[in-house]
């Protein structure tokens, strides 16, 4: 028996990018994919977390969601939607819908839950995926981001965070190999930063206390396909059948180059390990251009004055400009204005400003960045750190970011009760 399903992540659905919302670039995206479901007609939809930006999205990012749901549910009835949460995401809040997604073949796994004797309910992370005659095709093992708090303390073997993944790993796959049929594929979804993988600047570092990136290890051969979140930029990680979708746009200046896809997956488990599981990428369409101009001021008026002219009405629908200018000399007070004006008219949104001065003497160029984006916790330490004397430390550095997920962890239980 075969199963097809769509690999996709990292919607970021209600993303502001440099105070510019990024609704109806979700928006088209979406009527894609709707598309693509209505055309194909997969068994399963795979959403491998980050489906919103925040922990707390904005009524109309939920809006977003649970509409498309809706239409996929109405064009492809016999589609289940499989999604999981990401380190963007609250697991609480997508798990506390379960009623509403039920409507719509639809099922979303949070957070890792514990049986009444205290054990890991691993009842929860294995979802049957069924074909149009409601017969069980496939299995997924749903994994969403581990956060110690939920998967520490079990017993003696999930003292640590990377004992304690690694246990998780081996339990759910040992079920799923009890459950499985030789006609059933294994599917397992995760959220994680996996070893051997390429970020980009947007991706916030996952950090598991004081752990590195996980390793493949964690997968035993019985997998068939390994559906990653995570990282935006779409990548297989050592094996053809372990791969990241990416996310659906842009979600940095630094990805501009990026081939935004999702994935179209065949897996057919009763044929050797060379042809059992096939894949199509499908590119996603660009609705709003992202361009990056470099150069000493000269090129770069230049390079703005060249850029496709037209005006486009709606300020949504409006490309993205990232400037970086090379000076020897400190900028004129209305250069920004000067940037404007050289750009087409009504075609684009200017959002950043960047300097990097450059050096007469044999010291190092000196780089300066004019941001309209609020800092992360991240940015705000390191720049306290900087100020204060210090050198850089990775160990500090993922000591706080430790401290910044506990703390996130500590607001959603707080918004629980």
């Amino acid at each position: 028996m075969t199963v097809r399903f769509f690999h996709t992540s990292d919607w970021h659905l209600g993303q502001f990018f440099y105070q510019h919302s990024r609704q109806y670039e979700h928006e088209q995206f979406l009527a894609w994919l709707l598309q693509q479901i209505q055309q194909k007609q997969p068994n399963a939809l795979l959403i491998a977390g980050d489906i919103f930006d925040v922990i707390n999205p904005a009524s109309s990012a939920q809006k977003q969601l649970y509409q498309f749901l809706a239409d996929a549910h109405a064009i492809a009835p016999q589609m289940q939607t499989l999604m999981i949460a990401g380190n963007h995401d609250s697991g609480y809040r997508i798990e506390q819908i379960e009623p509403l997604l039920e409507k719509y073949n639809a099922k979303t796994v949070g957070i890792i839950h514990k049986n009444n004797e205290g054990s890991i309910d691993l009842e929860r992370l294995l979802v049957p995926i069924y074909d149009e005659n409601k017969i069980i095709v496939a299995w997924c093992l749903t994994l969403p981001f581990l956060r110690p708090a939920e998967i520490t303390g079990f017993n003696e073997q999930t003292a640590t965070s990377q004992n304690a993944i690694a246990y998780l790993h081996q339990q759910l796959i040992a079920e799923a190999k009890k459950r499985k049929t030789p006609e059933q594929a294994l599917i397992l979804m995760s959220h994680a930063h996996m070893q051997g993988g390429e970020t980009s600047d947007s991706e916030r570092p996952i950090i598991i206390g004081n752990e590195e990136a996980l390793s493949t290890t964690l997968f035993d051969e019985v997998i068939d396909y390994v559906a990653l979140g995570h990282l935006h930029k779409p990548q297989k990680v050592q094996n053809a059948h372990i791969r990241y979708s990416g996310s659906p746009i842009p979600l940095s200046f630094s990805e501009i180059n990026y081939k935004h896809q999702i994935v179209e997956v065949t897996l057919d488990p009763t044929q050797s390990n060379e042809s059992r599981f096939q894949f199509e990428a499908i590119a996603i369409p660009r609705s709003v251009q992202l361009h990056k101009i470099k150069g000493e001021l000269t090129e770069v008026f230049k390079q703005l004055s060249a850029l496709p002219s037209g005006e486009i009405d709606n300020i949504e629908h409006r490309e993205y400009v990232d400037i970086e200018y090379h000076t020897h000399i400190p900028p004129q007070p209305n250069l920004r204005q000067q940037f404007e004006e050289a750009l087409p008219k009504n075609r684009y949104r200017l959002v950043r400003i960047s300097r990097q001065y450059l050096s007469t003497e044999k010291n190092a160029d000196i780089s300066t960045a004019i941001s309209l984006e609020p800092p992360t916790p991240e940015k705000l330490f390191q720049q306290i750190w900087e100020k204060n004397g210090y050198s850089e430390d990775d160990a500090v550095l993922k000591d706080f970011l430790s401290l910044v997920q506990e703390a996130e962890k500590s607001l959603e239980e707080e918004q629980r009760i």
